[in-house]
């Protein structure tokens, strides 16, 4: 059975930073894109990073383009996501995702294109 955990959300001032990290379990990941999203209170889930399943390409919304970075751990089945200049729009819930088995990179933004989710961690960014 395969089961995703976020770790690493909390409380942070503006300016600050933190680490979020997913760890993926029930089978070997190397295959596949990991991602994480994001969503916001009242507001649509949206794509924030992944990491490609080959090349060690990434990938990142406009948004947060400079002040994230995702990184992945393949032997450890492990994707994390350092989070930098936080602002108050970066409140959110965070999630961690799976992409499919051998999946096309043009498709890591959409959210259908991964099989497996974790439960989110929250981050919130007060002012």
């Amino acid at each position: 059975q395969v089961q995703v955990a976020e770790s690493g959300g909390g409380l942070v001032q503006v300016g600050g930073s933190l680490r979020l990290s997913c760890a993926a379990s029930g089978r070997s990941f190397s295959s596949a894109a990991m991602g994480w999203f994001r969503q916001a209170p009242g507001k649509e889930r949206e794509f924030v990073a992944a990491y490609s399943w080959s090349g060690g390409s990434t990938y990142y919304a406009d948004s947060v383009k400079g002040r994230f970075t995702i990184s992945r751990h393949n032997a450890k089945n492990e994707v994390y996501l350092q989070m930098n200049s936080l602002k108050p729009e970066d409140t959110a819930v965070y999630y961690c995702a799976v992409g499919s088995f051998l999946g096309y990179s043009g498709n890591y933004h959409k959210a259908d294109f991964y099989d497996y989710w974790g439960q989110g961690t929250q981050v919130t960014v007060s002012s």
